[in-house]
């Protein structure tokens, strides 16, 4: 089943690849065919129509880089490997984002190398993107108030795509750096015309919300049994390396918790560090959110149930996303051709 946006078999004549920027991409990909390009993935993978993807990560000094790649038959294949920069220092020592990198994308008959783009976007809007995935099905329903812990581009994409799919009435904004946290208001407050309220109290606000989503790059739990009410939704996001962490181990073990995928979140996100010290197994955890967006698992239990989401990111995003990106760069006639061949 093709992914919407995409035209079964639209790449076969293509001569050549395309060379795509990070404001090309944004352009390119609406905010509700960004969403559905992602369901549409964590369904093929819920129904076992996809093979899990696969990660590498490099550390070095003071950040590392990760190599992320999967393959997705979306009508036709497509194959997409990322490789990402991950350098919390950047923004106040070089002036440079966290997160910098590529995405490749390419035939998956054949090989042939079909676009490079700037994988910023992407990524964010991805991982955003599912978040909001899986709101939908294990957040309560009438969620309106939401805590957004780490205020930079991830934590601006997570709010807008929140804010689509629930109608919220207050947003409280925290941050390591106060000042991130008050320009994250003033900017996204009149935007979305909600009230948000930039707060130095985590622990507070978490306990208010009924939404909570985690995306900085802390080692050390930021949430732990006390901060978390009955109810809540955590989407713990920043964890994607085995040295990070943002959820306590114990918030784990006594909760539910579901995965994007659950081998991936056992070596690199906050499962891991639940499952190093003991407090929790493999199989105990619930389910992939592909199950559960397949059907093959149910979602929320009960009102007062705490569900936690590991979201460590993975590839088959970036190959949905690629490749709607890809055909509507084609469409449009954007992004420069080039052949490394030529």
């Amino acid at each position: 089943m093709p992914v919407p946006g995409l035209r079964e078999g639209a790449w076969i004549q293509v001569n050549g690849a395309l060379l795509l920027t990070r404001n090309q991409v944004a352009r390119l990909l609406s905010g509700a065919e960004f969403a559905a390009a992602i369901e549409h993935a964590f369904r093929l993978l819920g129904e076992g129509k996809a093979a899990p993807p696969g990660v590498l990560g490099i550390p070095a000094v003071e950040g590392g880089f990760h190599i992320k790649a999967g393959l997705l038959d979306l009508g036709t294949g497509y194959f997409a490997a990322k490789v990402n920069a991950n350098f919390p220092q950047n923004p106040s020592r070089f002036g440079r984002p966290t997160i910098q990198g590529v995405i490749v994308l390419c035939r998956a008959d054949n090989g042939q190398l079909l676009a490079l783009m700037d994988s910023m976007e992407i990524t964010a809007r991805r991982t955003a993107a599912a978040t909001v995935l899986a709101a939908r099905h294990l957040a309560r329903r009438d969620s309106k108030t939401v805590t957004i812990c780490g205020c930079g581009q991830q934590g601006r994409a997570q709010l807008r795509g929140l804010a689509e799919a629930f109608t919220l009435t207050k947003v409280f904004a925290h941050d390591a750096r106060p000042e991130h946290a008050r320009e994250f208001a003033e900017e996204l407050s009149e935007e979305l015309r909600i009230e948000i309220e930039p707060t130095p109290d985590l622990r507070q606000a978490a306990r208010r919300s009924d939404i909570c989503v985690t995306c900085t790059t802390s080692r050390q739990p930021l949430l732990g049994v006390s901060e978390v009410a009955p109810g809540t939704f955590v989407a713990a996001v920043g964890a994607d390396h085995p040295e990070k962490q943002e959820i306590d181990p114990m918030l784990m073990a006594r909760n539910t918790v579901v995965t994007d995928l659950t081998e991936q979140c056992a070596a690199i996100g906050d499962l891991h560090h639940a499952i190093t010290r003991g407090l929790v197994r493999r199989e105990e955890v619930h389910a992939e959110l592909g199950e559960v967006v397949a059907g093959k698992r149910p979602g929320r239990a009960s009102q007062e149930e705490i569900i936690i989401f590991d979201s460590t990111g993975i590839a088959l995003e970036d190959v949905a996303a690629a490749a709607v990106v890809y055909e509507k760069a084609r469409q449009q006639e954007s992004g420069k051709r080039f052949d490394f061949a030529g």
